[in-house]
């Protein structure tokens, strides 16, 4: 067999010092006839860094040897940009200073073992490489060259590293695209977000060279849900994931707009809405979940809305301005969506069946304190009671009708009251799915069925944190983790999924940031003032932290996250 190598080594992965330590790149696995061959790039010479412009090139003196003691990191000044500089076991590490999901400064993060976590949400850089070792975000840290000359530390770096402050890892291409059946592929990902995109991108970083094809209800490119409640009028361009250009490049195949109607696991074949069917030799199933309706009079009423699309959260945001908003639920998306809308729209009142937003997730007491902090920012709550009825007028909402019997004016109304799984197409697959729809996976997103994955909300699978109790855990670091989980084990690495659940919410300008798994919590230990919105919340059961939630304190959910993440026990009298 003769066998054709291209290797496209994209611009950021260019230069000696972005490499791996020992200067050697991953190996490439491209398959032949079905036969996995393993080539290594320094068995086909490359001349010694023949792509960077000298002009491009900064060398600068940061600072003496003795400046920083082990465990420290300081943010250095290269002139055209800064760098990490970071000291742990006596050795010199320098990588981008930003984290590159939405720029925290990484020097406020925390240092453990080699890495260092983000104070904002939690994303894990090597600090020998810079590669992403948990989430969220997709890129990498640029990692500079670091010289000890005279007791002084030089750092050498690229400009355009030091400016854009993140790399995207090496990829490989698929190398046969043209011979493939349209209706067949290697791997089908059915979904398109967080976890869909992971496994594509780390399938082609460890590099696998067939066909991947992903499909999406969406008739947009994967985008970052979160904003959607977050920052309502961002456009599908501002949020996407990664630009059309790039699933060009590495022939990661996206259909918009293109609904699986049932899987057929003996065949492997996956049937479409619209009758096209498509054969599978690996599947991934990461569909999310479907946001649950009001089951009352009136729900199909125009401008009531489920937060879904930018499309959903651009028109509400529209519709909203200087008018009444009802938001029917104390959720993530409907706090969020209530502090978005406050100082746009006329009113906006949120309806509860709880007493406390959050009470389940962060306690009766945070709760309480966040209530506290809409109200004073005109958030009208009516709470333990649900919605009897939407009333219109000339076909367009107009009341909002409570089972208290209060009446509420109302032009806009969004529904966030939970959601459900998207799984109902594969009820007769032989997918194993539990009662409540979410598809049963193991420690490394298998499925009951060989060669069928399932990753994100979707599913529950064993917390390590837990001692491996099956959960469901619908935060966007996890789909990322999951993805790259599957992708690793569709390769037969055998990695078993072990990261601590990281989330964060914002309103008004303030974060909460949470990590760890708290259902079923006892009690909660809280350190600080929550009048004054600076506190941190440890949730425990019987003797045991199981989670932490701040606000204004920064990194400790970071660092906690870290002790649990190495798998140390933290007791309920440490934090008293």
């Amino acid at each position: 067999v003769e066998v054709k190598i291209e290797v496209v080594i994209p611009e950021k992965e260019r230069s000696k010092e972005e490499m791996s330590p020992n200067g050697k790149a991953s190996p490439l696995i491209y398959k032949v006839n079905g036969t996995a061959r393993h080539y290594h790039l320094e068995e086909h010479p490359i001349a010694s860094n023949p792509y960077h412009n000298p002009k491009d090139m900064v060398e600068a003196s940061v600072c003496h040897v003795k400046d920083l003691e082990n465990g420290q990191m300081r943010e250095v000044d290269l002139g055209c940009g800064k760098a990490l500089l970071i000291k742990e076991s006596g050795e010199f590490h320098a990588v981008g200073h930003k984290c590159p999901h939405y720029g925290a400064p990484l020097v406020k993060g925390v240092l453990s073992k080699g890495r260092v976590r983000c104070p904002w949400h939690g994303a894990c850089f090597n600090i020998g490489t810079g590669d992403i070792e948990d989430f969220p975000g997709l890129d990498s840290l640029p990692r500079f060259q670091v010289k000890i000359e005279k007791e002084k530390v030089y750092i050498r770096a690229s400009k355009q590293a030091l400016q854009t402050q993140k790399r995207t890892k090496m990829m490989a291409k698929c190398i046969s695209l043209s011979n493939y059946n349209l209706s067949s592929t290697n791997v089908l990902i059915i979904g398109a977000g967080a976890a869909g995109l992971v496994c594509a991108e780390t399938l082609r970083q460890e590099g696998f060279s067939d066909r991947i094809v992903m499909c999406t209800m969406d008739r947009h490119l994967p985008y970052d849900r979160p904003k959607l409640s977050k920052s309502m009028d961002s456009h599908p361009e501002q949020i996407a994931l990664r630009p059309k250009e790039f699933f060009c490049t590495y022939d990661i195949e996206v259909l918009t707009e293109m609904q699986v109607a049932a899987v057929d696991i003996k065949s492997k074949i996956a049937v479409f809405k619209d009758g096209f069917k498509m054969e599978y030799n690996k599947l991934l199933i990461a569909t999310g979940n479907m946001p649950k309706a009001l089951s009352c009079k009136g729900k199909e009423m125009e401008n009531v809305f489920n937060i879904r699309t930018p499309e959903d959260a651009n028109r509400v945001v529209k519709l909203a301005t200087s008018k009444n908003v009802v938001i029917v639920g104390a959720s993530f998306l409907g706090m969020e969506v209530a502090a978005y809308l406050a100082e746009r729209a006329h009113s906006v009142s949120l309806v509860e069946l709880e007493e406390v937003p959050f009470k389940k997730f962060f306690g009766e007491r945070v709760g309480r304190a966040v209530m506290k902090m809409f109200e004073s920012n005109r958030v009208k709550f009516y709470m333990q009671t649900e919605v009897s009825e939407l009333r219109e007028q000339e076909g367009k909402l107009k009341e909002v009708v409570l089972k208290s019997g209060k009446v509420l004016r109302a032009d806009v109304c969004v529904v966030g009251v939970g959601a459900v799984p998207a799984t109902g197409f594969l009820k007769q697959s032989g997918i194993n799915i539990d009662s409540k729809g979410f598809i049963v996976v193991n420690k490394m997103m298998q499925t009951n069925i060989p060669g069928v994955f399932a990753a994100g909300d979707a599913v529950t699978f064993p917390l390590a944190l837990r001692n491996n109790k099956k959960v469901n855990v619908p935060h966007w670091q996890m789909a990322h983790m999951h993805g790259r989980i599957a992708a690793l084990n569709m390769l037969a690495h055998g990695t078993e999924i072990n990261t601590v659940p990281y989330l964060w919410t914002a309103m008004f300008g303030k974060s909460i940031r949470y990590a760890g798994h708290a259902e079923g919590f006892d009690d909660v230990v809280i350190q600080g003032d929550l009048d004054e919105l600076k506190f941190v919340a440890f949730y425990t059961k019987s003797d045991e932290v199981v989670a932490v939630a701040s606000m204004n304190y920064d990194p400790i959910v970071s660092k906690v996250a870290e002790v649990l993440a190495a798998g140390r026990t933290i007791r309920k009298r440490d934090v008293e």
